[in-house]
């Protein structure tokens, strides 16, 4: 085999950790492929062929046996086994080990960007940069990013000098976006803490500054049910909110497992109808929120809807899939949802 038949093995050591991603897999596993491909980065294809000959692709920091062992089959022109059983298994299946149906496959192609997303300047794992980029893959022509706000401290929320420097930053990326002739956009963003009187944890002005704001519940989600109405209405109301995140705050799996917050749910729906907050369909496979009982009576108040993956690693952003499948089922009509429009129409929903 020549090494003009060799695969990018860079290539496809991220695209296993993508995979892995996607699939809720463990941080250790995904950041032993992201870590190999970091190693091979500026070392040539002869120089990794003489190392794989001898046998020593080991001896690199950051590279292990299994790591190894798909940049040999790389190098060979090979699909690695390991990506290729982690694609026939996004080929096969939703989140649920459903085929996905016709109408969620539409849908999803429709969608034009994701409207929930962390970087490693809150809690995610990767910085803005490469979030922006797993995006452009997939084809999206925005991405949100929507870091935490700072009472959330274990999340490392951003206080608002940090929200201040996140929004130059997303300035400064756009451009170099811009100057390489994509059309794709970073939007500025939030997800605001609904604080326990329903005040929003960030500064008025500054969230005027932003393109979107996702306000949650993150904290005493046990609360008392006519509290936490009362508490959800005053931040529905708020002229700033443009989207109420995971509404339930409910847990279905993994290890915080939890059961949804008690509140009105015609009351609070019928009040994001009426303010133009969309309700978010939040495509985590641990959350997958609200439940199609609370999805259908959104739908039945007449609310707007986002659908996002509320990603905190770059193969988490396609996890749309989800949150498509969950939005068909429930009948959600595909023009009540935001995210199916440009950046221009996403921008002015709602007011």
């Amino acid at each position: 085999m020549s090494r003009a038949d060799a695969r990018d093995a860079v290539t496809d050591l991220r695209r296993i950790a993508f995979l892995l991603e996607r699939a809720h897999e463990s941080t250790y596993r995904v950041r032993a492929f992201r870590t190999a491909a970091a190693a091979l980065r500026g070392r040539g294809a002869e120089e990794l062929a003489r190392l794989h000959a001898a046998g020593s692709l080991t001896d690199l920091r950051g590279v292990g046996e299994v790591t190894a062992r798909c940049i040999g089959e790389s190098l060979a022109g090979e699909e690695p086994v390991y990506l290729r059983r982690l694609e026939d298994a996004v080929a096969r299946a939703d989140a649920d080990g459903i085929p996905l149906a016709d109408a969620a496959i539409r849908l999803r192609e429709s969608l034009r960007g994701d409207c929930h997303s962390h970087t490693d300047a809150s809690d995610g794992g990767s910085p803005l940069s490469e979030m922006a980029e797993t995006a452009i893959g997939l084809g999206h022509d925005y991405l949100v990013v929507t870091d935490h706000s700072p009472r959330l401290t274990v999340a490392n929320g951003l206080s608002a000098d940090r929200l201040r420097r996140q929004i130059e930053q997303v300035a400064q990326l756009n451009e170099r976006i811009a100057a390489a002739g994509s059309g794709f956009r970073v939007l500025t963003g939030i997800e605001v803490d609904i604080l326990d009187d329903g005040a929003l944890d960030q500064d008025a002005d500054l969230l005027a500054e932003l393109d979107l704001v996702v306000a949650s519940v993150h904290s005493k989600l046990r609360m008392p049910r006519d509290e936490m109405t009362e508490r959800m209405l005053t931040a529905v109301a708020n002229p700033h909110v443009d989207v109420l995140g995971h509404c339930t705050g409910r847990m279905g799996s993994g290890r915080r497992k939890r059961p949804e917050s008690e509140f009105d749910a015609q009351a609070v729906f019928d009040a994001c109808a009426g303010h133009g907050v969309a309700v978010e369909i939040n495509s985590r496979p641990e959350r997958l929120d609200p439940p199609k009982r609370l999805l259908r009576l959104a739908v039945e108040a007449g609310c707007e809807f986002t659908i996002d993956t509320d990603a905190h690693a770059p193969g988490q952003l396609d996890w749309l899939d989800h949150g498509c499948a969950r939005a068909v089922a429930c009948a959600v009509p595909p023009e009540r949802i935001r995210n199916t429009r440009d950046a221009a129409s996403l921008l002015t929903a709602g007011s």
